[in-house]
Formats: structure tokens, C-alpha cells, sequence
């Protein structure tokens, strides 16, 4: 019997576990333990989506909480290494590029456990995001890399990777939203939020470079206000972004936008069905990026950069920068030409977790093999 823990600690994990999680619990070779590091405690944040998404309740929750990032990784670790000692697993899996992802990587890693991550070698090129370090410091110490898309095999490989540790499986999230997407349909939230279909905008913002300052921050929020002139823009605001605009002195602004609508975080099926039917996008998250893709719907990318180029050459997704006037100018040509046919990238089938757990379970083998001879 093949022993995993699996880890997850913040939302965009736990869309990445759940296929993961589910093809283990079938696999009757393999014994799997939930570990839920407890980064994001928020109940909306975290248990409506492991009800919606039939994740099971975690074996262990180290009930982290929100702190720096120094006391964040050095929390799960501490938390982390008496049940890596306790359980004794084979492997331990981790996902995406969160602090959880690379302090339980560590952990095991000093512990001798092998570490399998799931979505490796994505590379914005930009070390001032934390998840870009997060990545790079994680595939370093993996045994088995998991990658979405093929710029990630190159990324490895320059690194100086070892092909036989790099397996392009495709993408957990899509197989989340293509395995949820009938059911996401029969929300209520376009009802709900008065909006009709093709004629709204949905933002998300979370990342420090983008909240966390007046002049980063306001800059976006005129883009929006413009916007919403044009056609209602709901946003589902990010704790943090909901905090830094009472901090930084925006919340009147957004008051006095009527197009713009402040919603609280939602469960998965609804924000789905609002991304959609929805006419376009407007984000910083990786993973919506790769939703968007999939769904069909134009997506401008607030940032400069991305670590999933295949959203811009295949996808629907265009990098729109953070200045008012490149949102805009991204805005007007997305509304301006129609988007054509979208093809979904190589292996975004659905079936990624199940290539995942095959390949550990094949690798195990031919290690046992190995020492046997």
C-alpha cells in the first residue's frame, strides 16, 4: 500500500487537490491523507469549497491562519513535521505555489519523504512575487514534477531538471471545472446579482503589487469606474483588497461608482457561472486565467507578466499591464473584435489527475523494483 499525504492550505489549492484527492481514494494501491494547512480559515474562503467541491474533511488541519510570510511557512513546518513523522508516508503531494505548497515541500524534503508537486515549472521571471519564489524553491526539491503546459517543461530544463522527473500531465483546475461546470449552471447568481448574460465584467484582485498602494491600487479602481460606465463590473473583493480600501482611503470612490458592485468572496459553482457568462474578465490570478481559457471568456491580465503563457497563444487572455490607461486600451480592443474559436490546450481534458496518480504509483513500482534487484 502506497502512502500519501496530500497538502492543501489556500482556495486556489483546494480546486487542485479535490481531482487529486478523488482518484486517490479509488485507487485501491493507495492510501491517502488529507492535510489542510489552514492558510486561508476564512469559512468562505475554505469549507464551502470542500463542500461544493466533494473534498473530504482533512485527516489533519494545522489551523495555520493568516500571518508574514516568514511566520506562515515557518507555522506549517513546525505543524507540519510531527505528522510527516507520525504517518510515515511514501510520497508527499503538494500543489501550486502558495507558502503551504513550499513549506510542506521542505519539510518532507528534510524528513527523506519523496515530494511530488503538482503544477511545476511555471515561471513569471519576476522575483517580487512571493509565489514566483515559492515555485522556483519547491521544484527545486521535488522528486516528481507535474506540469500543466509545455513552456514548464522548457523552464525545468533549463534549470537543470532531470527529464525523467518531469511529467507533462495537463491541468488539475480544468478538470475541477469541467468535472463542476453542469452544476455550476444551476446557480442563481447572475438572478441574484440582477446581471445579464454577455453584458457584465467580473474583477478580481488580490496581489500586493495591486492592493496594497494608493497610487497601484486607485490606478486600477479608475479603470474599473470607467468601465462600469460602459457596463456593470461585479467584483467579488479578496479580504485584503477589501481591507486595503478602507486603508488606503478608496472605499468612498468605489461608493460612488454605481456600475461597480462590491460583492463578498463566493462559493466555486457561483463564481464560475459568473465567469461564465460574463463578456470579459479582468484579473490578477493565475488561476483564473486558465479558467477563462477554458470557458471561452476574454480575460485581461492585470500584471505585466504571466507564468502561463499558454493562456496568451492559445487562450483568450491578454496581459493589460496595471496603469489605467493599458487596462483600458486592452479593454476597448477586446469589445472592439470579436474573439474566435478557442482551443483548449494539449491534455486540459479533464483526466490530469488521473495521469498523476498513475505516474506516482509507476515510479513507486519501479523503485521497489529497483531495490529488490
Amino acid at each position: 500500500m502506497l502512502k500519501v499525504i496530500c497538502v492543501c492550505g489556500a482556495r486556489p489549492n483546494f480546486m487542485k487537490i479535490a481531482p487529486l484527492v478523488d482518484v486517490m481514494r479509488r485507487t485501491s494501491s493507495i492510501q491517502a491523507i488529507l492535510v489542510h494547512t489552514g492558510q486561508h480559515y476564512d469559512e468562505r474562503m475554505s469549507r464551502s469549497f470542500f463542500g461544493e467541491l466533494g473534498i473530504p474533511e482533512p485527516d489533519v488541519n494545522l489551523e495555520v491562519g493568516s500571518c508574514s510570510h516568514a511566520v506562515q511557512t515557518a507555522e506549517v513546518m513546525k505543524r507540519f513535521e510531527p505528522v510527516c513523522l507520525k504517518e510515515r508516508p511514501d510520497w508527499v503531494v503538494v500543489v501550486g505555489d502558495v507558502n503551504s505548497t513550499l513549506a510542506a515541500a521542505l519539510t518532507a524534503c528534510k524528513l527523506g519523504i519523496q515530494v511530488a508537486h503538482v503544477e511545476a515549472g511555471l515561471r513569471s521571471f519576476d522575483r517580487t512575487m512571493p509565489e514566483e519564489v515559492n515555485r522556483v524553491l519547491t521544484d527545486a526539491i521535488s522528486d516528481l514534477l507535474f506540469v500543466t503546459e509545455p513552456s514548464g517543461v522548457d523552464n525545468l530544463r533549463r534549470e537543470g531538471v532531470a527529464s525523467e522527473k518531469i511529467h507533462l500531465v495537463g491541468n488539475v483546475m480544468i478538470d475541477t471545472l469541467l468535472r463542476n461546470r453542469a452544476q455550476a449552471e444551476k446557480s442563481s447568481i447572475l438572478r441574484d446579482l440582477e446581471l445579464q448574460d454577455q453584458h457584465y465584467a467580473v474583477v478580481t484582485l488580490h496581489r500586493p503589487s495591486n492592493v496594497d498602494e494608493t497610487e497601484s491600487f486607485g490606478g486600477i479602481l479608475k479603470a474599473l469606474e470607467t468601465i462600469s460606465r460602459d457596463m456593470p463590473v461585479a467584483f467579488p473583493i479578496h479580504p485584503r483588497s477589501r481591507k486595503n480600501l478602507e486603508a488606503l482611503g478608496l472605499s468612498r470612490r468605489v461608493e460612488q461608482s454605481g456600475g461597480l458592485r462590491l460583492i463578498e468572496p463566493l462559493g466555486y459553482l457561483d463564481f464560475l457561472k459568473l465567469m461564465a457568462h460574463s463578456a470579459v474578465v479582468l484579473t490578477d490570478s493565475g488561476g483564473v486565467q486558465e479558467e477563462t481559457t477554458i470557458l471561452g471568456v476574454p480575460c485581461l491580465t492585470l500584471r505585466n507578466n504571466t507564468e502561463r503563457p499558454i493562456t496568451l497563444t492559445q487562450g483568450t487572455n491578454r496581459l493589460a499591464g496595471t496603469s489605467t490607461e493599458g487596462i483600458l486600451a486592452a479593454y476597448h480592443a477586446v469589445r472592439q473584435q470579436p474573439m474566435g474559436a478557442v482551443h483548449p490546450p494539449d491534455l486540459w481534458d479533464g483526466h490530469a489527475a488521473d495521469r498523476i496518480v498513475a505516474s506516482l504509483v509507476a515510479s513507486s513500482h519501479m523503485q521497489q523494483s529497483a531495490k529488490e534487484e
